[in-house]
């Protein structure tokens, strides 16, 4: 060989190892940190990423320049001091040995919401859905009418959240073809705390149709939970915790939103899904480092789960006990669950359709528990029982107004003796008071309310909220599965 060649081909080597060690020492984002998107108000703000270990950082953003330098694993993160609210788009500057501009970033609130298919459920099917006559169809039209520059969107892909995206995609204005393909519930919870705020709003979706808990928690967490610790634990622990919640640890956000059950239920749990929720919760906060962060659910609907044949020990009580399940779980602070017993049309549909209210509900549980405005509307809820001769009176919660919603008599109660049997019973609202009885119980010990997985009871507060179903016993279930169709 030539000492020509051999230079030459020295030059090209040289070359070909400083162009892989530039692209090593490039600073690279996170796939969540992007252009549009909305950074968290009120709250120091995690900006990270990797570089080349030792690398020196400095992030640009509001007159702030927080400075550090990628440590060993080549890992780095700057906090942002707490930035006020700002609907002016303004650019975020990463540099390194490279720089990054994030443009039209704002700063809001920010919530992640996650679950099955009903949090997936996208605004198009929303779009699409047929209503009883003479229901208001207006939410119909929301995905042509969307425009609003200060609601932004991320849909997390589960394959893709881990990869780095060079461009810097993911965050979208909340209309298009973007919104097309996002979560309806997430995106009208958003739309209420804009209107009601004045604050942009970015929402960060990652949800997968037909999942069960455990996926979304992970797997290590069972084992240093008391209720699990030495247990096998079933249902894929850490399946979509790991590619589609990890990756977006520590983005700095106000808080969840959660909307699961319905594949759990299928499987008759009770406490055991009151444990596997109340993991989720508290590991998510720990993995925050934020033991506050709001976490807000959904009761789940109507639906004939006796009827399925995916499990022979279905009943009409699985429902009505999964979400006696599901409310145990706001023993746990900043939690709260809406309530959905009116917002089906068919009872062997899984997915309600009415989520632009669903979506608003849950801005409610919001607008009180977190950014506690006054004078929001809150759902009825059993507060306690007292006894009178044949008249059993049913308190709620104190300055709870109740009506019923049709204007006809309550309907969903019932009533028990000593002998432990539930026979119909009528009611009639008292002020904060529902009271009682049924001909054939002279002497009450129990109520139930809305005790049926088809139950759609008609009390609902003076602001149109369901009233929470509730028994008042403890006694174990009685009923015999019936009998599967063929």
């Amino acid at each position: 060989m030539s000492s020509t060649r051999l230079k030459s081909g020295l030059a090209a080597g040289l070359t070909l190892l400083l162009a892989a060690f530039q692209a090593q020492a490039r600073v690279v984002l996170p796939r969540v940190l992007g252009h549009n998107m909305v950074l968290q108000r009120d709250k120091p703000v995690a900006i990270w990423g990797t570089a080349a270990a030792g690398e020196a950082i400095t992030v640009q953003f509001a007159g702030q320049s927080p400075r550090t330098v990628a440590d060993a694993a080549g890992h780095w993160q700057v906090v942002l001091q707490p930035l006020a609210a700002n609907a002016t788009p303004a650019e975020l500057v990463i540099s390194g040995t490279n720089t990054i501009r994030l443009h039209n970033i704002l700063v809001g609130e920010v919530w992640l919401c996650s679950g099955q298919s009903n949090m997936e459920y996208t605004m198009r099917k929303s779009s699409k859905v047929t209503l009883p006559p003479g229901a208001d169809t207006t939410a119909l039209s929301e995905l042509k009418r969307a425009h609003d520059p200060n609601i932004r969107i991320f849909l997390v892909n589960r394959k893709e959240l881990v990869h780095p995206d060079s461009l810097h995609r993911g965050w979208s204005v909340a209309q298009d073809s973007a919104l097309r393909m996002f979560s309806a519930a997430a995106y009208f919870f958003a739309k209420e705390l804009r209107q009601k705020l004045g604050v942009p709003v970015g929402m960060v979706a990652s949800s997968v149709p037909g999942s069960r808990i455990e996926p979304w928690i992970a797997a290590d967490a069972f084992g240093q939970d008391r209720a699990f610790a030495g247990q096998a634990v079933s249902g894929e622990p850490g399946k979509f915790y790991e590619p589609m919640i990890r990756p977006l640890v520590p983005l700095t956000l106000r808080g969840f939103l959660w909307y699961q059950g319905e594949s759990n239920c299928f499987l008759a749990e009770s406490t055991a899904y009151t444990q596997k929720m109340r993991l989720l919760i508290t590991s998510w906060r720990t993995a925050w480092h934020d033991a506050d962060l709001p976490f807000y659910y959904v009761e789940l609907a109507p639906f004939k789960y006796s009827e399925s044949k995916a499990n022979a020990a279905l009943t009409k009580e699985t429902l009505p006990r999964f979400r006696e399940a599901q409310e145990a779980v706001l023993a746990l602070p900043h939690t709260g669950a809406i309530v959905t017993t009116d917002l089906v049309t068919k009872l062997d549909d899984i997915h309600p359709p009415y989520k632009w209210e669903i979506g608003r509900r849950l801005a409610l549980l919001a607008l009180a528990g977190t950014y506690h405005q006054a004078g929001v509307a809150t759902a009825p809820t059993y507060h306690r029982l007292t006894i009178k001769g044949p008249v059993a009176t049913v308190l709620f919660a104190p300055g709870t107004q109740l009506r019923s919603h049709n204007g006809q008599p309550l309907t969903d109660f019932a009533i028990a003796g000593a002998n432990r049997v539930f026979v119909p019973a009528q009611a009639r609202v008292q002020g904060n008071k529902v009271l009682v009885s049924a001909a054939g119980v002279a002497y009450p010990v129990a109520v139930r309310f809305g005790w049926d997985e088809a139950a759609q009871p008609n009390l609902f507060s003076a602001d149109g909220l369901p009233a929470r179903p509730f028994r008042t016993d403890s006694w174990p279930e009685t009923e015999k599965p019936a009998p599967k169709p063929q």
